[in-house]
Order: C-alpha cells, then structure tokens, then sequence
C-alpha cells in the first residue's frame, strides 16, 4: 500500500528516492517514434519518423520538427499536445529575450528555460510531469550545439543521441558511426541510416522529417539559420543512401 501510495504522488519521492510520474513520464517517451539529433563540425542535424495512426489523416498536418527562432529547432519524442505546449514556451521565451537583448537567445540560454518550465512541473500540484524529451539543435556565437531535455528538466549537450522507442539501439548505430570531424552531409545520410535500422515498413520522403543547420551555406559573419528540409529534398538524400 505504501509503495502505490508514493507511485502515485507526483510531489513526494517514494524511500527508494524516485519519483513515480517521472518514470511513467520516461515510458511515454520510450513509446514514442524514434528521434536522432546529431552535430557536425559545421552544424546540426535533427531527423524523426513521421507516422499516423490511420491513413486517412493527413500528415501534412503533422508537424514533429519545429522552428523555435531562426537559429534554434527542436525535436521530440512522446506526446504531441505536451510538445506544442512546449514550442509555445520556447518561443514566446526566445521573443521575450529578443525584446530585451536585441537579439534571439543562445542556444543554452533557451535550452535552460525550457528544462526550467520542464522540472516546474515535476513538483507543482495538479500538473504532471510533460510527456516528452526533447532534442535541441541551435547555432550561435559559440557554434553549433545539440542538447536533450528529459521531462525531470535534465538536460545534457550531446554529440549525438536518440530519443523514443528504438532510442538504445540508434545509441550503439551512432556510436560506431560518429566521429568528430563529420560533415553536415554526413550528418543527415547518418541520421537517415540510423533511424532505417528500426524502422517499419517503407521509409519515403513523407514517412520522415528532417531538419537542418547548416553553418557552410551562410555567410561568416551571419548566424546559421535553421530549416525542415521539403519532402522532396529528403527524396534526394533517401535515393542517394539507397
């Protein structure tokens, strides 16, 4: 009785230290569809499955990669509706700290807003914890970067690393396959491969979604800005690694 008494408390860690809805929130993640972050020497690469649970809806419609300023793009995997509350925060956050400062946020500076709102939640009553982790990808003074925020607010910066459901085994592919020199174009046949590994059924130009910085196509003295690459962009780069 004690331990469901904790499982279920989303303010009160149980004697083992845990909190019960962080786990349950982490198991929400694991069930969602794969996402890859990666960053290269000149930019960062983010890339997810794009699947619907019918085929009578438009996947047009969905949208898994996100602009959160010109500079800075997100990823996640777990739940939709606790994702877009996510993008609202973080750009309502990056347009804040434009008005102040002139100029969009430091990819860390917004990454830590974001786990901020991320572990609020953990510990106010009548909320749970949000269902997702999150990959975030920006580029500025400082270079490129790629960080992941769990829904505890822990963030790390990565290299390189996965998130949802077939997030151990896309760990090991991109271990073996990343190095420190790598190339933006590397990046993306990289992240295509790897989400190939566990992926169902045909991959197509509509069944994955990929976004990009790409620090070789702007001029030095301008910010890397970020972009979803068109359906048939990512047609090009699928017929190339076939």
């Amino acid at each position: 009785m004690a331990s469901d008494r904790y499982s279920f408390s989303l303010t009160t860690f149980s004697p083992s230290g845990k909190l019960g809805q962080i786990e349950y929130a982490l198991n929400a993640v694991a069930g969602g569809v794969t996402s890859i972050g990666i960053k290269a020497t000149n930019g960062v690469v983010l890339a997810t499955e794009k699947k619907t649970s019918s085929p009578l809806i438009d996947d047009s419609s969905l949208e898994k990669v996100a602009v959160i300023c010109p500079s800075i793009g997100i990823v996640y995997s777990g739940m939709g509706g606790d994702f877009r509350v996510l993008v609202t925060k973080a750009r309502k956050a990056a347009q804040k700290y434009k008005q102040v400062y002139y100029e969009y946020p430091p990819t860390g500076i917004l990454v830590k807003e974001v786990a901020s709102v991320m572990q609020e939640y953990t510990q106010s009553g009548g909320v749970r914890p949000f269902g997702v982790s999150i990959l975030v990808s920006g580029y500025d003074e400082t270079g490129p970067s790629l960080y992941q925020v769990d829904p505890s607010g822990t963030y790390w910066a990565w290299k390189a690393s996965a998130i949802g459901k077939n997030m151990v085994n896309a760990k090991t592919f991109l271990e073996k396959r990343y190095n420190d020199d790598i190339g933006i174009e590397d990046a993306i046949h990289t992240a295509i491969l790897t989400l190939k590994e566990g992926f169902e059924g045909q991959m197509t130009e509509n069944s994955i979604e990929i976004g990009v910085i790409d620090g070789g196509l702007t001029n030095t003295l301008d910010i890397p800005k970020f972009k979803k690459l068109t359906p048939s962009e990512v047609k090009d780069y699928l017929a190339n690694i076939a």
